[in-house]
C-alpha cells in the first residue's frame, strides 16, 4: 500500500474525496489512523511547513497496531457522533486548535461516518499544508482589496485600526506566516462575538479594537464563553419570544449545509451548541420551556 505516497498530492486528495470511483487499495486506507498519524507527528517536530510526506508508510502497519493509534486518537482529536435513531449517520472531528470537520457523505453507519468526517478533516489538513494557504504580505494585500470591494469602503482605511477593514488587517498581520486553517481559528471567536453582540456592546463602552483582538486572540472559546453567550441569547429569548427555537433551526440549516460542502464546520457547530445551552438552561422560564416543547 505504500506505493499511493508516490502519488502526486493532488491525485491523492481526488483519491480521498471520492474513494467509490478508485480502486480498493485506496478505498481500503485507514483515514482514522491517518490523521491521527498526521497531527501526532505535526506535534512531535512543531513543524509548520510539514506536508503529506509526513504521513508515508505510516499506514502500512499491523491491525493492532492501527487500533491502537485510533484509539489513542482521542486525546488528539475529538470525535462526536450526532444523536439519531438511524442512518444516515453524522460524525464531527475537531482537530487540535479547534478546527471543526464532518462526513459529507451519506453514511448508513457510524463506523463510516467516522472514516468520512476523518477523510474531509485529512483533505484539509493535507491542503493547509501547501504554500498558497500561507499568509503572506502578498496574500495580506489581495485579501484586503478583495475585502473593500466587497463592502464597498477604501482600501486606504485598512490603516485605521478603528474601521472595520482595519481590525481584519491587524488580524491578518498578527497571522504572517501561518496558515489559513489558523487564521479561521481565531476567525471563529470573532464571528461568533459579532453573532452575538458581544462586539457591538463592547464598542458602546468605548473598548479599543486593538485590545479586544489582543484579549480575545489568546483566550480562545472555552466553556465560560460558551455559557456567557448562552446566558446573553437567554436574555434575548426574555425579550423576544421564541427567536432561540428559530436562530437555533436557522443555525442547524447552516451547519448541514456546510457539511454537505466539505467546509470547516466550527462557528456553525459553536452556535447551535451555544442555542442549546440555553433551550436548556434550567433559569429558564418555565412558560419558555413549554413554548420549546
Amino acid at each position: 500500500m505504500s506505493q499511493i505516497w508516490d502519488f502526486p498530492s493532488d491525485i491523492m486528495i481526488s483519491h480521498l474525496l471520492s474513494p467509490s470511483d478508485y480502486g480498493t487499495s485506496l478505498k481500503d486506507l485507514n483515514v482514522v489512523a491517518m490523521l491521527h498519524h498526521f497531527w501526532e507527528q505535526k506535534q512531535v517536530k512543531g513543524s509548520d511547513t510539514q506536508s503529506e510526506d509526513s504521513l508515508k508508510g505510516s499506514v502500512s502497519q499491523s491491525e493492532d497496531s492501527v487500533k491502537g493509534s485510533v484509539s489513542q486518537s482521542e486525546g488528539l482529536l475529538l470525535y462526536e457522533s450526532a444523536p439519531s435513531p438511524g442512518p444516515p449517520y453524522i460524525c464531527y472531528v475537531t482537530l487540535p486548535g479547534g478546527s471543526c470537520f464532518g462526513n459529507y457523505m451519506e453514511c448508513e453507519s457510524q463506523a463510516k461516518a467516522r472514516r468520512d468526517a476523518a477523510r474531509v478533516a485529512l483533505i484539509n489538513s493535507l491542503v493547509n499544508e501547501l504554500p498558497s494557504r500561507r499568509i503572506t504580505p502578498q496574500f495580506i494585500t489581495h485579501s484586503l482589496q478583495e475585502a473593500a470591494s466587497a463592502s464597498t469602503v477604501s482600501v486606504e482605511d485598512a490603516c485605521d485600526p478603528s474601521t472595520s477593514i482595519g481590525t481584519y488587517c491587524l488580524l491578518l498581520q498578527s497571522y504572517t506566516g501561518r496558515t489559513m486553517l489558523e487564521f479561521q481559528e481565531v476567525m471563529t471567536v470573532f464571528q461568533l462575538l459579532h453573532w452575538n453582540g458581544t462586539l457591538k456592546i463592547l464598542r458602546k463602552r468605548q473598548c479599543s479594537r486593538q485590545s479586544v483582538i489582543g484579549y480575545y486572540s489568546q483566550r480562545g472559546l472555552d466553556a465560560s464563553m460558551r455559557s456567557s453567550m448562552a446566558l446573553d441569547w437567554l436574555g434575548q429569548e426574555r425579550q423576544t419570544p421564541r427567536q432561540l427555537r428559530a436562530e437555533l433551526q436557522a443555525a442547524q440549516s447552516e451547519l448541514d449545509v456546510a457539511r454537505r460542502h466539505g467546509n470547516e464546520l466550527r462557528f456553525y457547530k459553536e452556535k447551535t451548541e451555544i442555542l442549546s445551552l440555553a433551550l436548556n438552561d434550567p433559569q429558564r422560564p418555565e412558560e419558555l420551556h413549554h413554548e420549546r416543547d
